[in-house]
Parts: structure tokens; sequence; C-alpha cells
């Protein structure tokens, strides 16, 4: 009897429908929402405590030789005006000269690293970035990836001690994003048409390597 009733219990989970497993649809759903936004809600401010969360999962994700030499500074709307002199969005599209008026972001993380960049202080970038950008987006925030800023006029305006690496702004996307699939050959830019933002990605059989 006890078999029986084991069978039968693994028989209604393998029937059970995809739906109520839901780890790797979850994390489907995260990655397809957590697009580069370039313009925000201004009336959304975000709070302090939505930044430490964010920053929060840097205790809990790999690190390259568990080094864990990166520290974050959290950006509020308070000081956002001392940064938004330095950064620059939207590199691909400098006619727009992006965030537009009134779309800007309000807060911040700006990254840092205890020791000078190398391989592996880039690697713990990469994944940190990804990791509080999927927590942001889970909070149902929005973000940016900054990587063109003025560098040490942001460490002085902060009294940084260490150079910054990257810059994440979170808020409250107020733009439409779509992805779009394309060849390895074909334009990888991104581009704007009628209000929308596209975003050419390599369709997977191009990936993989036969």
């Amino acid at each position: 009897m006890a078999d029986n009733y084991l069978e039968r219990k693994m028989e209604e989970y393998r029937t059970r429908p995809s739906s109520r497993r839901t780890p790797a649809a979850n994390l489907g759903k995260l990655l397809l929402k957590n697009r580069s936004f370039r313009g925000y809600d201004s009336r959304f401010i975000v709070r302090e405590d939505q930044l430490r969360r964010i920053i929060a999962v840097n205790t809990r994700i790999p690190s390259a030789h568990n080094q864990q030499v990166l520290r974050f500074r959290p950006v509020l709307a308070d000081e956002a005006p001392k940064l938004l002199a330095h950064i620059h969005l939207g590199g691909a599209l400098p006619e727009l000269h992006l965030p537009l008026p009134g779309t800007e972001p309000n807060a911040f993380i700006i990254c840092c690293s205890t020791v000078a960049e190398n391989r592996y202080v880039d690697m713990d970038l990469g994944i940190s970035a990804q990791s509080m950008l999927l927590q942001a987006t889970e909070m149902g925030l929005n973000g940016l990836c900054i990587g063109a800023f003025d560098r040490e006029p942001i460490r002085q305006a902060f009294a940084l001690p260490w150079k910054p690496l990257l810059i994440l702004a979170i808020g409250k996307g107020a733009e439409r994003i779509e992805l779009t699939e394309i060849g390895t050959a074909d334009d990888h830019a991104y581009y704007r048409a009628d209000g929308t933002h596209y975003v050419p990605k390599v369709r997977i059989g191009e990936l993989i390597i036969e």
C-alpha cells in the first residue's frame, strides 16, 4: 500500500501543470523585465530602504576567490543632482541627449572596489550589477548600468575613498522597451521608433557552438 501511495503521489507531481513549478518561469520573467531604462517617472521617489535591500544581494552572491572587494554608495534624490551632471546615457542615440528632461533617475548606486580593477574585480562587478538589477526588478523597480561617467568628479563630489567603477540608476521606468531577434552579422545597436526602444539580441541558434 505504501509503495502504491508513493507511486501515485509521484505521478501526481509529474502531471501537475508546469505553471505550478515556478522557479525557472520566474527567472525568465525577471530577465525579460530587467531592461535598461534611460527614462524614469520623476513622481516616484526611491527610498533608502529600497536601495539597501538591493545592495544586500551582495551578501549572498558569488565572488571570485571570495575576495568581496566591492563597496556601494547609495545616492538618494537629495544628492542625485550632484551625480546627474557627470553621467552620460544612451551612447548609441547621442542626438536624443538622454535622459530627456523630466525623466532623469533620482536614485543611484555607485559601485567601487577596495583594490585596483582587474579581471576578478570585473567578474564580481558583472555578477553584482546583474544581481542587484534583478532584485530591483523583483521589487517592481527598474534600473540601468552606467559605465559612461566622469569618475574623478564623482569620487570628489561624494568623498569616496575609492574610484567608482560602475553606477546603477534605480527608479520606476517610464519607457516601452522591446527585444528584437537578430543574427550575429546584423547591427547590434539599440534604436527607437514610434516611442518604443528596441534592443537587438542575437538568436539562440547563433550563440551555441556546435
